[in-house]
């Protein structure tokens, strides 16, 4: 019997997916366990990993297309069965409000619209005419298929869809056939000095937003800088590499300087939760790493227990799966602490938002020859960077953030002092 392969929640905070490649093709046998597509989340790339077998008989969200979590996205059941039913739904019990406004599914060999349950403005969007915006106003030339996403890129972008070749099922064109320079077909000319672009908020992005909003607005932000010489920890790291073809990083030394100061201070590893404060058994410390579309928070578990080039080795290998959009949902959540490190960009100081569940966030500025006082009135050159830890005052009193932002201070000027 034919069945319905859903879009699934492949992380926590997912709503929506995009289809980024078809592994099986229409026609295709399918096992419980194989690996038919790739879904691009709001945090990394995913195997969608089936739970029905059967033939692939229908593939109903193309690549490059979105669906909401329950949509449907393909059917599979047995060689030649008839599934016109399944394609006849408009919305079925899974469809139902869960996609993006001005969906689509496919019945018959041709695209047609399904209703969803969609905000006013969004609504409105939705019910443009295909080609509105496009080539002074005009439908596209009869025949073009396109994604919704890719019809409100080219509206935008004031591209003519006729003059696209389409790389989608059936030759419709998709969000990645707009991504290739297509220059912008002639329309109403900004005013003069005031071009602009409207750019899609992809899924990582409003998650960000969302979540970085909530901790700003709910967690009492407060912040502690702290000027810290770095001439023994970088010549410890000198001396570590020496000989070595993998050379450890100086993020690994931070994570694990920052693990032995948290276990002096578990108050600053642990979590508001409403009622109690959770202080949590293990330093599992993130990295925050840029993307293309945003940033993602690999985290290194157990850091109490770990070495240094344990820690630096795990690291390495998530930051390679952070920039492959790669990482697994448990690569990525739970951090207790994290650490930003912007110095490779030149960045003197900065503060940054708090990273939930943690209650404080590291933020790490470049390295800098400056001058500084020596014994008596003589004046030494050394090499220093500011850190500044942005805190909740709801976990982390002032005092105490000090106390942490001490000890770590005193570590990396002496990394021999984590040692006792």
């Amino acid at each position: 019997m034919a069945e319905k392969v859903v879009m699934l929640a492949l992380s926590p905070t997912m709503e929506t997916g995009t289809i980024a490649r078809w592994l099986k093709k229409e026609g295709d046998e399918i096992r419980n366990g194989d690996i038919i597509c790739e879904v691009e989340t709001d945090k990394a790339t995913m195997e969608y990993e089936s739970v029905n077998e059967g033939v692939l008989l229908r593939i109903i969200v193309g690549e490059g297309e979105g669906a909401g979590v329950g949509r449907t996205i393909a059917v599979v059941g047995e060689k030649g069965e008839d599934i016109t039913a399944i394609l006849a739904e408009k919305s079925g019990a899974g469809d139902e409000g869960t996609g993006p406004a001005g969906g689509e599914k496919k019945e018959k060999g041709e695209i047609k619209k399904f209703e969803t349950a969609t905000p006013p403005a969004a609504a409105a969007e939705a019910e443009t005419p295909a080609g509105a915006g496009m080539s002074g106003g005009g439908a596209p030339p009869e025949g073009v298929k396109a994604s919704p996403l890719a019809r409100e890129i080219a509206r935008s972008r004031g591209i003519d869809l006729g003059a696209v070749a389409g790389t989608g099922p059936e030759g419709r064109i998709i969000k990645r056939d707009l991504e290739k320079g297509f220059p912008a077909s002639a329309g109403p000319a900004p005013a003069a000095g005031h071009g602009r672009e409207t750019v899609p908020v992809s899924p990582k992005r409003k998650i960000i937003a969302q979540r970085l909003s909530e901790s700003m607005y709910s967690a009492p932000h407060y912040y502690l800088r702290k000027k810290v010489a770095v001439d023994e920890l970088f010549e410890a790291r000198k001396r570590l590499n020496r000989g070595r073809e993998e050379k450890v990083s100086l993020n690994g030394f931070l994570i694990k300087l920052a693990a032995e100061a948290l276990k002096r201070h578990p108050h600053v590893n642990s979590s508001w939760r409403d009622d109690v404060i959770e202080r949590f058994g293990s330093a599992d410390i993130g990295l925050a790493v840029s993307q293309e579309d945003g940033l993602i928070t690999p985290v290194v578990r157990d850091c109490w227990n770990r070495g240094i080039l344990d820690i630096d080795g795990e690291l390495k290998t998530l930051i390679e799966k952070a920039l492959a959009n790669k990482l697994k949902p448990e690569e990525y959540t739970g951090a207790t602490f994290t650490i930003t490190n912007l110095g490779s960009f030149g960045i003197h100081e900065f503060t940054a938002i708090i990273n939930p569940p943690g209650s404080a966030i590291l933020a790490v500025g470049q390295a800098l020859r400056e001058t500084a006082a020596g014994p008596g009135d003589s004046v030494v050159f050394r090499t220093a960077m500011t850190l500044t830890l942005s805190c909740d005052h709801r976990v982390i009193d002032g005092a105490r953030g000090a106390e942490f932002l001490n000890d770590l201070g005193e570590m990396i000027e002496h990394p021999v002092s984590a040692l006792y």
